[in-house]
């Protein structure tokens, strides 16, 4: 196929290897964390890695009473434990931004809104536009959306970049971390050309999963996805961010994550711009860590 039958996209994607296996990578995930985990299994991590959780509340369950209630517990955290320093963000549903922006007090805690028909994407366009610039208008200062996984993985790649692209116009130098929902994709290779794509279309951050859905975060993705994202880094010169969301239940799976990307992007990387973990349950757990005994803060 020559450059002037292919779409932009493929062109885009032609690269980069996507011909990825599932069994090498998930071998060499292994053979990484045989080497490299015990070493980041440290207090200082720790202590790090909570201050790149973006604190979250995505129940249906949710009210302004309950949203007003975790805000004001980040706050009385930075009061309590002015040494821990905060988490990087409170990341709840569009309809709570504004009470998220009147009652959190913390200066440098983002306020990150899910938007754009999340958890689906599955609604039209304009909806997607409307709710994220209504998100915003509300005071969040990041947007995590999903692409649409279904036009992804019936090839439909320009209605997938399109979409992102419009959204990152409404978002302009706002944040926009753009969730692929890994266990939809399937594959290292279909996981591979959904970061390229998505990081092309304007991501600051590409994003595991929604938390929706069964597999979320594996360290499988996540290794891909920061290869893709080092690779694109060295072709374009734009550093991207990743964020693992979902099913990030125990200190030990962050652990995980920070020895990817440390291994895989390196220390430029090892900072709460441009590495998050989308979770609620594991500050308390690794508060407890870092302090020696069980919080339950949060």
């Amino acid at each position: 196929m020559s450059n002037k039958e292919m779409t932009k996209y493929e062109l885009a994607l032609s690269k980069y290897n996507t011909n990825l296996e599932d069994a090498v990578v998930a071998q060499e995930v292994e053979q990484l964390m045989a080497e490299k985990l015990s070493e980041n299994n440290t207090t200082e991590v720790k202590k790090f890695l909570f201050n790149c959780i973006d604190l979250t509340t995505l129940k249906t369950t949710d009210s302004q009473e309950s949203v007003l209630k975790f805000t004001e517990k980040v706050n009385q955290f930075d009061e309590e434990y002015a040494e821990m320093g905060s988490v990087a963000a409170i990341c709840v549903y569009p309809n709570f931004a504004k009470i998220v922006s009147n009652t959190l007090e913390v200066e440098d805690v983002n306020i990150a809104c899910v938007a754009a028909g999340f958890p689906s994407s599955q609604t039209f366009t304009e909806i997607k536009i409307a709710e994220t610039s209504m998100a915003l208008h509300d005071g969040a200062t990041e947007i995590d959306i999903v692409i649409n996984v279904g036009s992804f993985l019936s090839g439909d790649y320009e209605s997938m970049c399109d979409e992102v692209e419009e959204l990152k116009e409404v978002c302009k130098n706002h944040h926009m971390k753009v969730i692929l929902e890994t266990g939809a994709l399937k594959s290292a290779a279909n996981i591979k050309k959904a970061s390229i794509l998505a990081m092309y279309s304007g991501a600051d951050f590409i994003k595991t999963s929604t938390g929706k859905m069964d597999p979320a975060a594996t360290p499988e993705a996540a290794y891909v996805m920061c290869k893709a994202i080092k690779e694109y880094y060295l072709e374009t010169g734009r550093k991207v961010g990743f964020k693992p969301a979902g099913g990030l239940s125990t200190v030990e799976d962050a652990l995980k994550y920070y020895t990817i990307v440390k291994e895989v992007l390196g220390e430029e990387w090892l900072n709460n711009q441009l590495f998050r973990l989308g979770t609620s349950r594991l500050a308390n757990l690794i508060l407890s860590e870092v302090k020696g005994q069980e919080i339950n803060f949060f």
